[in-house]
Order: structure tokens, then sequence, then C-alpha cells
């Protein structure tokens, strides 16, 4: 019995808008790309149930990245009358008549592909493939979708980071030449952006709080290096000092964590009652001993998640549903995975490619009821602090020299990211002596809050104390408020110092800026700028901030120069 689509929950606005123009269309393949939490699942099963009323298709067919997404799309179609089969087997060889169809993984077609082109050759079918950025991961998965879904009657695109670090094209996507560069881009059908459902209230504004801090390492030279994480330094010594802030034995990560559960506590107090975290680590060693942190932290186990096997399904499913406050993960969350209660993390992961920061991120941006935010702790490295300030970009796959362009080393971010089960090449070059933590700044639509504050004192605790239930307007009120109070603190604390001085007869002796304080100093400037455009014109400060990058060039702010900076504000006072 198929399914009836008057029976199916309203869409959102941007689901039938899509819904439409599929329909109106008709053609074999279509594209659909929309933030996570948007809705991809239930456009999808809309489709697949219009087109199963219809006649067009006979059978589904849906292909995920991993054998946990098989799961959660079988159980969603099933509330919605469409039976597919998550436990089919390529030794199978056909699916039951009980069901609709099948959900399969990348992995499954590519090592059976005739199996599935067999399958799909025997009745009309719709392919949905979820992620389908997942088809170029390999030379044998990209083939293997070719091979098995090219006689589908339909096939229905799915993706929410339809970028890639790779050259890889991806299956039935169709590519374009446009742009400046010339260079091929995949092209939407829908397109549906983080910053667009921001607007509409489908997703959580996202606060990142970005930690710095004192590290020290001794190199397999025996030489002793101590760099203050996010200072200008070469990529191999960032990388390292990066290692070194990760490592469970020294003080960064417990200060980092105690920070996140406070955010926690506050929100779960503020109106967020069942809000979870969750912690991404880079190895199975790290996660379990960021789980041990955090029981002597929090007085409660943590749940940990190591690899996609059942029983990770199963424990992913019951923290999803339970009420514990943490979740320790290796890779198993980055995609995909529905837990709406999620609303603090720590990115505690040397991965940083765009496509896995997204991934990352995307697990906490589902938005439940008016009002919820996201807070996500994280290394005050350039490169993640630019990936932070552009979170409301849209991006398309691009094949060509795209890496270079966009200043990221791939061959580094490899290197310092490791398997679940390797320390790798780069842990075994250095021994982390130790590490501290420090709040370096605070990162919200595009623009950063704060001035540097200590791991438990009150300046820290303004911003880890924000209410749990807050619109973007009303973050970034806040937020500004925060920082005033701090310079004015900070103004007055000088002040004082000065009177002191005077009184005891010692003349205060005045001093330049360092290089650090002028680049604070500038930041908070441009920000106000940017803020008081905001109110003028009514944009977005991330549009704001974008359109200066596009006028004077160079990276998101937090990592711009004093020269990048100066050139901004002077770009900005002409606006």
């Amino acid at each position: 019995m198929n399914p009836d689509p008057d029976t199916f929950p309203s869409l959102r606005a941007w689901q039938r808008k899509a819904l439409v123009e599929y329909l109106r269309r008709r053609s074999p393949d279509f594209l659909a790309v929309a933030t996570p939490g948007a809705g991809k699942t239930t456009f999808a099963l809309r489709i697949a149930a219009e087109l199963l009323a219809d006649g067009t298709v006979e059978r589904v067919t849906v292909v995920a990245p991993t054998e946990h997404l098989k799961t959660q799309w079988s159980l969603a179609a099933a509330r919605v009358g469409i039976q597919l089969d998550s436990a089919f087997r390529n030794s199978d060889g056909y699916a039951s008549r009980d069901f609709h169809g099948v959900v399969v993984t990348y992995a499954q077609v590519g090592m059976a592909p005739m199996v599935h082109r067999r399958m799909t050759m025997t009745k009309p079918t719709l392919v949905i493939l979820d992620e389908i950025h997942h088809a170029g991961d390999s030379r044998s998965w990209g083939d293997g979708v070719l091979q098995a879904f090219e006689p589908a009657e339909r096939r229905l695109m799915l993706t929410g980071t339809p970028f890639r670090s790779d050259d890889n094209p991806i299956p039935f996507v169709e590519y374009v030449r446009d742009g400046a560069d010339g260079l091929p881009r995949s092209r939407a059908d829908s397109t549906y952006g983080y910053a667009d459902a921001l607007t509409d209230g489908v997703v959580r504004p996202v606060i990142f709080l970005a930690y710095s801090g004192e590290t020290r390492w001794r190199t397999s030279a025996g030489d002793e290096l101590a760099v203050r994480l996010g200072e200008p330094m070469t990529q191999d010594v960032v990388a390292q000092a990066w290692r070194t802030a990760l490592d469970p034995s020294g003080d960064w990560m417990p200060q980092v964590l105690r920070a996140a559960d406070a955010r926690l506590q506050v929100k779960r107090a503020g109106g967020m009652p069942d809000a979870g975290g969750l912690v991404i680590a880079s190895d199975q060693q790290a996660a379990r001993a960021y789980a041990k942190l955090l029981e002597r932290i929090t007085g409660e186990k943590a749940i940990v998640v190591l690899s996609d096997d059942a029983g990770s399904s199963k424990r992913i499913a019951d923290f999803a549903n339970g009420g514990e406050r943490w979740l320790v993960a290796v890779r198993m969350v980055s995609e995909g995975v529905d837990i709406p209660r999620l609303a603090v993390g720590v990115y505690a992961t040397s991965a940083s490619t765009p496509l896995y920061f997204a991934q990352a991120i995307g697990r906490f941006v589902r938005a439940r009821q008016p009002g919820e935010t996201a807070s996500v702790f994280l290394p005050s490295v350039p490169h993640l602090l630019g990936l932070a300030s552009e979170m409301e970009m849209q991006r398309d796959h691009v094949l060509g020299a795209r890496n270079k362009r966009e200043g990221f080393d791939d061959d580094l971010l490899e290197r310092a990211q490791q398997s679940e089960d390797a320390s790798g090449e780069l842990t075994k070059k250095i021994e982390a002596l130790s590490a501290t933590a420090e709040l370096d700044q605070v990162i919200f639509d595009g623009a950063t809050f704060g001035l540097p504050a200590q791991a438990g004192t009150p300046e820290e605790e303004e911003f880890l104390g924000l209410p749990g239930l807050l619109t973007p307007d009303q973050v970034a009120a806040l937020l500004h408020k925060r920082q005033a109070d701090q310079v004015a603190a900070a103004r007055k604390r000088s002040n004082a110092a000065a009177t002191a001085a005077v009184a005891s007869g010692v003349p205060a002796q005045p001093r330049d800026m360092s290089a650090a304080e002028r680049r604070l100093h500038l930041r908070r400037q441009l920000n106000a700028l940017v803020a008081a455009h905001h109110h003028r014109t009514n944009l977005p400060h991330g549009k704001i901030h974008a359109e200066l990058r596009r006028l004077c060039g160079g990276p998101p702010s937090a990592q711009a120069t004093i020269e990048q900076l100066e050139e901004r504000i002077a770009t900005i006072q002409t606006m």
C-alpha cells in the first residue's frame, strides 16, 4: 500500500517551494542543498510519496553515509507510511515485497554496484542519495553509484555541505563554468542556506567561544617550545600547539570542559532542561580520556561513542531520547545524526577541513522552540576562527585548484588529523608538556567580541552566563554589552593604576600598544562600526563583514592583519 501525500505533516516554506519546483520540472536529476536541521529527510520522503502515489516509481532506494543513518532513514520513512528495509545486504540480491524499497550505504553500493543496478532495473526506482558529496569520497564509491543508479527513473540528491576539498566530480551533479575563475561549479536546483534558515527560525544561532592559552611541548630533537595558541605562526607550529592544547593530561582541556559544562548548566536552567553536550574527539584514546575528565568535573558518566557499529547506534539513540549531560564521540556524530537536544559542543579534534567543520557544527543547529541558541567551544586556531566567521556563507563544489585559492593546506590538515586507532606521525614528533586555557574571543554572526579572559574569572563567567533562550538580535545586543562592560572595567583598572602611580610619586610610563593589543582594539572598533551599520541598514552583521572582505580582500576579521583591519574600518566609514 502506497503512502498518501495528503496525510503528510505540513511542509516548511522552503520545502513547499522546492517540491513545487521538483514537480514542475519532472527531470531525472534534482539536487537540493539545505543546511543541517532544515528538514531534508522530510522533503525527500514527501517527494517519494508523491512519486509512489502517481505511479512514476514503484521502488525507493535510499543511499546514506553510515549504518546508523540507515536506521534513522527507515524509522523516519515508516512514520509517513513508507516501509524501507534497513537490514538489506548485498547477498540478499533482491528486496522483500514487504517493503517499498531499501536503505543502503555508499560503501555497500561501491562493493557490489551490479546488485543495486539489477534491482534498479526491475522496477521504476527513485534513488535518494543522502549527503551526495560522499559519492566522491573514493573512486569506487563514485563509480559504484554511477553504475548502480544510471538506470533509475529519478535521482534526488541531498546535501547540507555540497563543497569538498578534492576534485572528484560527484555523480549526477551538474557542473557549470561561471565566476571570474571559470572553474566548474556544482549547480543546485534548490538551495536553502544557514542564513536563510536562521532568518526563518528553523535553525539556532551559533555562538563560538574560542579559547587560546599558553602551550608548551618538547620536539623529537629534545627542544622545548612555548607559544600562545592563536598567535601568528607557521602552520606546523600551529598544528603542534593545537595538539598540545587538546592533550587530556594538560590543563587546557579540563578548563574548557569545565567552562562548557557551566554553559550547559545555564542552558538547562534557562529554558532548555534537557540540553545536552557533545565533545568531538580526534581518536579513541582521547575520547576515553575526555569522558573521564567530564565525569570528574560533573560527577556523571559521559556516553562514549567510538565507532560505527550497532552498539554505537543504540547509544546515540538512547542519548538522543534521554537526559544525560554529555556525549563524547569520534566522527560518529559528524553528519546526519539527529539529536535535537544538543546545544553545547566542544570541538576537540584536529580535523578542520571546511566540510568536516560544517558537518560537526550542523549537529547543534536544529531548532525546537524559539530562542534556543547553540554554544560551541573551540581552540583559537586561525583556520577554525575563519570557518566559524563564515558560517553563513554559501559554498558550491568547485573543480580545480580551489584549496590553494582558499588558503587550505589539506596535506597539513590530513597529517594533523588522526585515525581512530593510531596516534599518527605528528603526535609522535612532539611530547605535550603543559597548556592553559583563556577565553580569547566570542564569534557571532561573523563578528568577534570580548577581551581575553582567564578561565574561571568573572570576566569569563559573564560570557558563559548568557541566558539560555535568546533571539539572534538579543544575542548580538548582549555580546555588545558584555564587551562594553569589559572595556569599561579595563579602562577603570588602568585609570586606578595611573592614579596610584601619581600618588606614590612615580609617574606611569606611557607605552605603545603591542601588536596583539592593537589588533584587539581595531577588532572592537570594526565591530562597533559594523553594528552601527547594521542598525542603519538592517543588514546582518555577517553580510556586512562579507561585503567588507569583498571590497578590501583578506581573511575574516579574526585572522586579519592590523593593516587589513585598518582598511576595513576606513571603508565602512564611507559606506
